[in-house]
């Protein structure tokens, strides 16, 4: 009897270690997606004050836009947590937007050769990013499935483990998403 209660709390402790583990596991994956993403932020962070350099001849009168995604790129730099980094880039993304559109009033700058690598550099960038968000959001619901789910959830709660955000568009970049999109010919 009692070697089945001791072989009873081994498989328990087998169990709660596997699962602890695997919780483990999780966390540090969504970290490593993280730092992939981490890593083209620092180049959008960096093709940036180029952009603005390339724009600022041509859109004098467009102060506030530069100005805001000047701003934005602070924040976003001077961020410190994933979900500080989180904010700020959609800040940032927001930001970056209103520039696109603040553009479409300047022909000559949109013929700019200097002006269209940067477009295309920074374009690349993005679609990296959307990538590695993608693959940040697969590796943060795994994580948030294994916290809320039995019996890892029992463990989750005692360690600390706990429901992480996703990265996400905010409020207002879904607001302009769900918007359709208008063409000029």
């Amino acid at each position: 009897m009692l070697l089945i209660i001791i072989a009873i709390l081994v498989i328990l402790g087998l169990i709660a270690i596997n699962l602890y583990n695997r919780l483990v596991v999780l966390r540090n994956n969504r970290e490593n997606a993280f730092a992939d993403i981490d890593v083209q932020l620092k180049q959008r962070l960096d093709l940036i004050p180029q952009l603005v350099e390339a724009v600022k001849g041509y859109m004098k009168h467009e102060s506030t836009v530069l100005t805001n995604v000047t701003n934005a790129r602070t924040n976003a730099m001077q961020a410190t947590t994933i979900n500080d980094k989180i904010a700020a880039e959609t800040q940032l993304s927001s930001a970056l937007q209103g520039l696109k559109v603040a553009v479409e009033a300047y022909p000559d700058l949109k013929a700019n050769n200097s002006f269209i690598h940067l477009q295309e550099e920074i374009s690349d960038i993005e679609n990296k990013l959307a990538a590695a968000r993608r693959f940040f959001n697969s590796a943060t619901k795994e994580l948030n499935n294994a916290v809320e789910t039995f019996p890892s959830n029992l463990l989750a709660d005692m360690f600390g483990f706990k429901r992480e955000p996703m990265f996400d568009l905010g409020t207002d970049q879904r607001a302009k998403a769900d918007e359709a999109p208008k063409l000029n010919f």
